[in-house]
């Protein structure tokens, strides 16, 4: 498989990416990426003439639940396992002398 980037276009973006590569990286870097601009050079021989164009994975607009009152039932969970409390809140240390 031929690869589509070379030596010096994998080291100009490292530099770029500030990546420090040693000779061995490089040579997997070098496969890897060029395996992956096969698969997209396989991706560009699809026919796509008949698919419609998307924005998005999904044609829900605006999907909101219902907004409805309801009764918090988790209040205070938690709070015994913290070191203080008082009067239902939480003490913490002051942030500010």
């Amino acid at each position: 498989m031929s690869s589509s980037i070379n030596k010096e276009e994998l080291e100009h973006l490292a530099k770029l990416a500030r990546l420090e590569l040693d000779p061995s990286e490089e040579e997997k870097l070098l496969s890897d990426l060029g395996n992956i601009l096969e698969h997209f050079k396989e991706l560009q021989e699809l026919d796509t003439s008949n698919v419609p164009p998307m924005a998005g994975g999904t044609d829900l607009k605006n999907s909101f639940r219902e907004d409805t009152e309801r009764e918090n039932t988790n209040r205070g969970a938690g709070t015994e396992a913290f070191p203080e409390s008082e009067k239902g809140f939480l003490k913490i240390p002051p942030i500010f002398e």
